[in-house]
């Protein structure tokens, strides 16, 4: 793809945490290989790691990044940095893992800290011989402040690898203001979606991503899901976190495996890009 019709609709449908565990990673592998899922991004510092990685030495046409964790959580799948606690203690708890959410995050991380955990993650995910297209931010912690924001954008430029950078995301779930952060440098996926927990409730998530297929305007959007089984090791983990839990995941396997998705796509003639096209009409 050399350039982007102004008037046509590009979509990345992407798929977050794999690497996570095994039940993450079999969804993954069976929305890239059978549904309509191009994109995905691994957890390097959770027990399913190796495993994904392993994959995608073997799979490099499938696009993939690397997801850069800072927090977890999960109450019964505690996992913390891929460095030492001991050398990024503003990271952890008392038990040497992540933080659950990003207000503890940003009450106690050092930036210096997190900078050496991020290239720490980037570095391992490359000596595992993943070829990522581009880096984003587990629950987009790197954009809960003007420090660690920067940060995240220096270590793409560092490694050479695209940035997931997305106002809305900014804005709604870091609270920074995109004015403010954003220069005519940054390459910004204009459009992302994903679902919200109160149609999850409502048993209306896969309503949802139909409408979001079916309502798509031109441009470039990204729809972020996480694929995940609804059985016994998923259930473990998200016991108490029905938010994105195994029944949430498991209607995001079901949904972008289906005809039905196939048949919005085809019918409305969306392109489907990854990071890997994005890079072959512009320098990101």
């Amino acid at each position: 793809m050399s350039k982007m019709d102004k008037d046509s609709i590009y979509l990345m449908i992407h798929a977050d945490d794999a690497g996570l565990c095994h039940s993450e990673n079999r969804a993954t592998i069976e929305c890239l290989e059978k549904g309509s899922v191009n994109s995905c991004s691994v957890m390097v510092n959770c027990t399913g790691f190796e495993e994904m990685a392993a994959y995608l030495r073997e799979n490099p046409h499938f696009d993939h990044g690397i997801h850069l964790t800072l927090t977890c959580e999960w109450h019964r799948e505690r996992f913390g940095p891929v460095l030492s606690p001991s050398d990024v203690p503003s990271l952890v708890d008392a038990d040497g893992h992540f933080f659950k959410n990003r207000k503890t995050l940003l009450e106690n991380a050092k930036p210096e800290e997190v900078r050496r955990e991020v290239g720490a993650q980037i570095q391992r995910g490359l000596d595992f011989g993943l070829q990522p297209s581009h880096i984003d931010s587990h629950m987009y912690s790197l954009g809960v402040s003007k420090s660690l924001f920067e940060i995240y954008r220096e270590a793409g430029r560092e490694f050479g690898i695209p940035v997931l950078i997305n106002s809305g995301l900014l804005s709604d779930i870091s609270g920074l203001n995109p004015k403010e952060v954003l220069g005519p440098e940054d390459f910004e996926i204009p459009f992302v979606h994903y679902g919200d927990f109160r149609d999850f409730q409502q048993n209306k998530l896969g309503e949802f991503y139909q409408n979001t297929l079916e309502n798509l305007g031109p441009g470039l959007h990204m729809l972020l899901i996480h694929p995940a089984f609804d059985d016994e090791e998923m259930r473990r983990i998200t016991w108490d976190h029905p938010n994105f839990g195994s029944a949430w995941r498991q209607v995001d396997t079901d949904f972008f495996t289906s005809d039905k998705c196939r048949q919005i796509i085809e019918e409305r003639n969306i392109k489907l890009v990854s990071w890997g096209e994005l890079r072959s009409f512009r320098s990101l």
